[in-house]
This record gives structure tokens, C-alpha cells and sequence, in this order.
């Protein structure tokens, strides 16, 4: 029993010389844990919102102006790049985010014309309507 416990340190400790086969079975287990994981299991999913479909919607469209509003998550951008009035950097960002997550904007040419932050009580911006012409 003692040396079953001293190869469960010795394992945990990595205290095998480079080719025994002790310490090749555990390079082997450790190349099969790693490719034969589910992604799943590690919930290996981006932390923003970025280019999730459901942080952005179409508000309201206008035929004779030939413009859309979309309101834009505030989530969808890194706390880097919010800003609370409109800025080159923050229209870029817009334009590139409803540009990948809008599917009649897909692979189209439009321009932002404007971006309406949309603020709560404490100054923090919880969205924004951003106005394009397709």
C-alpha cells in the first residue's frame, strides 16, 4: 500500500525521469485528457457579447429616408470602447459589430449616420440606437 501511495505522489509531484514509462503513460493520459474533452465541459465560450445576434434589434425603419435604427447592447462592446457620445473609434466599432451580426447587412456596404447613447441614472450607457443607411 505504501508504494501505491508513493506513485500517487510521485505522479501528482511529476518526480518520473523523462523516459521511464511511467512518465510516458502519464504524457499519453495527459494527450488523450486533452483531445478527447467536449469543449462543453469547459463552457469554452467568448466572455462578450460580441457578435451575439440577440444584442442587437431593429427598432424602427424608415422607406422615405431610406434609414434603420438599431439599438446596440452595450455589452457588445469591451468597457474600453463604450463611450457616452459618439467618437470615430465607437462608430467603427458599431459599424463592424452590425456589419457581422445583421444578416441583410452582411457582405453590404452602409453608413452610420448616427449614435444615440442611451444612459441610465448613474451616467452608465445601457445602449445604443445607431441610425445607418443601407
Amino acid at each position: 500500500m505504501r508504494s501505491f501511495w508513493r506513485g500517487i505522489v510521485r505522479a501528482i509531484f511529476w518526480s518520473y525521469d523523462r523516459g521511464s514509462w511511467p512518465y510516458d503513460v502519464l504524457v499519453i493520459a495527459i494527450v488523450i485528457f486533452v483531445l478527447a474533452t467536449p469543449r462543453s465541459w469547459f463552457h469554452d465560450r467568448p466572455q462578450s457579447g460580441v457578435g451575439e445576434s440577440a444584442s442587437v434589434q431593429l427598432v424602427s425603419e424608415d422607406s422615405s429616408s431610406q434609414t434603420r435604427v438599431y439599438r446596440l447592447d452595450a455589452g457588445a462592446l469591451s468597457p474600453q470602447k463604450r463611450a457616452t457620445r459618439p467618437t470615430p473609434e465607437l462608430e467603427r466599432e458599431t459599424h463592424d459589430i452590425l456589419g457581422r451580426t445583421v444578416g441583410d447587412l452582411k457582405a453590404r456596404t452602409f453608413q452610420v449616420l448616427r449614435i444615440d447613447p442611451v444612459v441610465d441614472g448613474d451616467g452608465a450607457v445601457l445602449h445604443y440606437d445607431v441610425t445607418i443607411r443601407p
